[in-house]
């Protein structure tokens, strides 16, 4: 194990631009991924005509498909029909869609916990569906829903080194790289990136904590 040519200056510049790559891709895809599930989760709770159970089908294929697969498709197949994704936006899309859909079930399940007198209150003060879910439902939902949303968060980080299949230049991508001109520095590159991403999950699961702590 050669630890002083693996962490040479030019090795570690190399492997953090591909760490800078995988936070990149895990940030948008945690932004957008939040946003679609939050729209769907709210959907199927509110039980409209149609478009919740489409949207409901929408969960339990994506929830059953491996992200593998999913990557594989943004990738290759959206070409065939005239969608055309660089690399880095095909795993932003394939990690969006992917957690999504996870988020939804999560964001439903924080609206269900809900009392359902709350509801029954703010309607008979006058305020519309709409207003009781966007002022008196949600904004609970989110608090008791954020231990888990950040758990799933932390699994997108570490989902985003699946990438590596359609050669996203991300963490795992560049090890693979420098490791490949030398054998002995394969093992301290991988004790690098698995430090990298525990400091950052670790710290995602020191705020999951947290929030639940609060919570309670």
């Amino acid at each position: 194990m050669d630890f002083l040519g693996a962490y040479s200056p030019d090795n570690l510049s190399f492997i953090m631009e591909g760490f800078g790559v995988t936070l990149r891709v895990a940030f948008l895809s945690i932004l957008f991924s939040f946003i679609l599930g939050t729209i769907i989760g709210v959907v199927r709770y509110a039980k409209l005509p149609v478009l919740s159970p489409v949207l409901a089908l929408f969960v339990e294929i994506i929830r059953n498909l491996p992200l593998l697969l999913i990557i594989f498709f943004t990738k290759f197949a959206l070409p065939q029909v005239g969608i055309k994704l660089s690399i880095e936006w095909a795993a932003i899309m394939a990690l969006t869609v992917f957690e999504g859909a996870m988020i939804a079930e999560i964001v439903r399940g924080g609206l269900n916990s809900i009392e359902k007198g709350q509801i029954e209150a703010s309607r008979s003060s006058g305020m519309t569906y709409t207003q009781t879910l966007w002022n008196i439902l949600l904004p609970q939902a989110l608090r008791r829903m954020s231990p888990p949303m950040v758990s799933q968060f932390i699994s997108l980080l570490k989902d985003t080194s699946l990438a590596i299949v359609i050669s996203l230049p991300e963490l795992m991508h560049h090890v693979q790289i420098v490791g490949g001109q030398q054998f002995s520095f394969v093992v301290p590159l991988l004790l690098l990136a698995a430090l990298l991403y525990f400091t950052v999950n670790y710290i995602l699961s020191i705020i999951a904590r947290r929030l639940e702590a609060r919570r309670v």
